[in-house]
């Protein structure tokens, strides 16, 4: 057990020492981004370095498994340069024991990451969405989901409109059972338009079976009410901007996700992108546990062996493969090519597989 923790510890403070390293290269990358960004609009440094710590979690989450990697290898080339490891063997005990330590350290960091790291990542991306978007223009469209319905906001020079829907296709371009209500630049309601079905197209929403209320400077909006079987309402939005409007599922906290998902699917778009989404997220404790073993599967030799440059090139080589793989697969998976569950736990699970099987052919023979 004192071994273990031993090795816990040391795998604990690599890992640790490879994240800072790559938070403070990427918040220095990132703030010269951001300065470069958003020079038109007069950003400050105390700013930019705002917006660099909103934005730089999101990267190191998503490269969690190569510091992982990366810390694997830190640990077991330097335990080879100090013969812990030949001491370990020379004690009676098998090399591959060793990586019980490490491999709960990952188990219990995915885990972590999950549970934790995952909920602030979706905060601060949501805060740097809204501060860019900000820092831009007025001029975008936010979507949200509720068990309500979907709500979409579209803007412009003449002011901002709330759209509400029951439903919607799968696209979002056509919504039913939907209410338009017109905003002026200065915040006063406008117009307000109750239709059964809206549809986008190029320039305008072609709205069906619609009453409007004008609710500027009226008295009675009821009495000044009108009904038309065809309305045009300017819109600037596209098909596009419609579905980049649900935002990146990493946006959204794994807590709330699966409520998410039955909300997206109720208002009647597809949430393959979000499953696929809450499977990998699940998956990430397992990956980082592949992620350790083909780190230890070519550094676990002596230096004396000589070739440890190549080992450490072909540990990189094969962990960036499994990474990019990895995000193959999510690209499968969210065309809907192959199943989630293939797409999410296909990687870490031939990664684990692949890796201890170079474990106990170079341990064991």
């Amino acid at each position: 057990m004192t071994l273990h923790l031993y090795f816990a510890r040391k795998f604990a403070i690599a890992l640790l020492g490879v994240f800072m390293v790559f938070a403070i290269l990427l918040t220095l990358l990132d703030l010269v981004e951001q300065l470069r960004r958003f020079s038109d609009a007069g950003l400050g440094m105390g700013a930019a370095l705002e917006l660099s710590l909103l934005s730089v979690p999101q990267t190191l989450y998503r490269i969690l498994p190569l510091v992982v990697l990366l810390a694997t290898l830190v640990l077991f080339l330097g335990l080879a340069r100090s013969s812990e490891l030949v001491v370990t063997r020379a004690s009676g005990r098998s090399a591959i024991r060793a990586l019980n330590a490490p491999v709960a350290v990952a188990i219990l960091v995915g885990s972590l990451g999950v549970a934790a790291f995952n909920p602030i990542v979706a905060a601060t991306q949501v805060q740097y969405e809204q501060r860019a978007a900000d820092l831009k223009s007025n001029d975008g469209s936010v979507l949200s989901i509720s068990e309500e319905g979907l709500w979409l906001r579209q803007g412009g020079t003449e002011g901002q409109t709330v759209i509400r829907a029951a439903r919607a296709n799968l696209d979002g371009t056509v919504f039913e059972g939907v209410t338009f209500l017109s905003f002026s630049p200065e915040g006063g309601p406008v117009q307000r338009i109750e239709a059964a079905r809206a549809e986008l197209q190029p320039g305008h929403w072609a709205v069906s079976n619609a009453k409007i209320w004008p609710l500027d400077g009226v008295a009675n909006p009821e009495a000044a009410a009108t009904r038309k079987a065809m309305l045009e309402v300017p819109s600037t939005l596209t098909r596009d901007q419609i579905r980049d409007s649900f935002g990146t599922p990493s946006a959204i906290p794994i807590w709330e996700l699966p409520a998410f998902i039955d909300n997206l699917e109720n208002a009647g778009f597809s949430a393959r992108l979000h499953r696929v989404w809450l499977q990998m997220e699940l998956a990430m404790p397992l990956f980082l546990v592949a992620m350790v073993l083909i780190g230890a599967g070519f550094t676990m030799r002596h230096t004396r062996f000589g070739r440890t440059g190549v080992m450490v090139l072909l540990a990189l080589m094969f962990g960036l493969g499994l990474y990019f793989i990895r995000n193959f697969a999510q690209i499968l998976g969210e065309n809907g090519q192959i199943p989630v569950a293939v797409a999410a736990w296909t990687p870490p699970v031939a990664g684990v597989l692949a890796s201890l099987a170079l474990l106990l052919h170079l341990e064991d023979g």
